[in-house]
């Protein structure tokens, strides 16, 4: 959801040399984006004590002069300040102020809400572009796939025995935000089965989530490609990039699907549309109307109806436009 931002910073400074400073798990999902021209993995994200601090100092001899501070935290700003950036920009939240060399107001669209500030995560970023003077250049999300990330996820598909001109569901039935944003398996099983008459069903997730896509396949009837935990960030981006649709919760798959125009069945529980409603135009969200929702506690101290109570029929009513459109072209070719 940063990229729009990305794309007018790179506008707005042609001749610059900028580095993008991610971890190095998520650095895969910027390859072969043309507005960086050096990536380096931020080594001490999730350490304690003094690890900004000595991040920062290492890259002191870079002699960056400006730094775009994405994230709200404190530790972010300790980092830069820590590598003698000349220039910090973020946005003045989690007394970092005295940190940061321009301190930015959040945009007047945000607003207060139980998971912190309502506002779409374009717009959080595009503000501190826009406070640099770079002229937005859309909203719409934009990822792109190397040829090794093709060729990765071609074989990925090749060794689970999916042909290359079949059809393919996507269902990542895993959230890393907690299991209170987790759809049941059971239902993620019975709406594959549905799909699975459409299109082929390729189950994909995190390492971490293998299990929960295991549960998923168990309980299927149909035989699915599991290659949760099998594939890299990069050549998920090129086999979302070949789906006809995806399922899933609301998480990082969702995004992906969006930057590549891939239609898109997100069904949310505890957290709320209004940190994502852009780029909505394939996208269709299944929500309870629940007096609890949205809480965005990671675990459900309940019973989870603002997830239990979305039932399997309504994902497959949702999905299936998007596999029966595909059918009807194959078939007018």
């Amino acid at each position: 959801m940063a990229t729009p931002g990305f794309r007018a910073l790179r506008a707005g400074f042609p001749a610059a040399r900028i580095t993008l400073h991610l971890r190095e798990s998520q650095l895969p999902l910027l390859a072969g984006a043309p507005w960086f021209d050096e990536r380096i993995p931020v080594r001490s994200f999730g350490r304690r004590g003094l690890a900004p601090l000595r991040e920062g100092l290492s890259l002191r001899g870079r002699r960056f002069d400006l730094g775009v501070c994405l994230p709200d935290s404190f530790s972010s700003a300790l980092l830069m300040r820590a590598a003698g950036v000349r220039r910090i920009v973020g946005y003045r939240r989690g007394g970092r102020g005295p940190l940061l060399h321009q301190a930015v107001s959040l945009p007047p669209a945000a607003r207060a809400g139980r998971g912190g500030p309502l506002l779409p995560r374009e717009l959080h970023v595009l503000g501190l572009v826009e406070a640099l003077g770079c002229a937005p250049r859309g909203t719409q999300l934009e990822l792109f796939v190397t040829p090794e990330e093709q060729a990765e996820a071609a074989a990925a598909l090749a060794a689970a025995g999916v042909a290359e001109s079949e059809p393919l569901a996507v269902i990542a039935p895993g959230a890393s935000f907690g299991p209170s944003k987790l759809w049941p398996p059971g239902h993620f099983a019975e709406a594959a089965d549905a799909l699975a008459a459409h299109a082929r069903i390729v189950l994909v997730g995190a390492p971490g989530e293998r299990a929960l896509a295991g549960e998923v396949a168990a309980a299927m009837r149909a035989r699915a490609a599991d290659l949760s935990g099998r594939i890299g960030l990069g050549a998920l981006k090129a086999l979302v990039r070949r789906a006809r649709v995806a399922l899933c919760n609301d998480a990082g798959v969702r995004h992906v699907a969006v930057a590549f125009g891939v239609p898109c069945v997100v069904l949310m529980g505890p957290t709320s549309l209004e940190k994502t409603a852009l780029n909505l135009e394939r996208v269709t969200v299944l929500t309870e109307d629940v007096p609890c929702r949205p809480c965005y506690l990671r675990e459900c101290p309940i019973d989870h109806r603002c997830l239990t109570r979305i039932g399997p029929e309504r994902a497959v009513r949702a999905a299936l436009p998007a596999l029966g459109a595909a059918a009807a072209a194959r078939g007018a070719a």
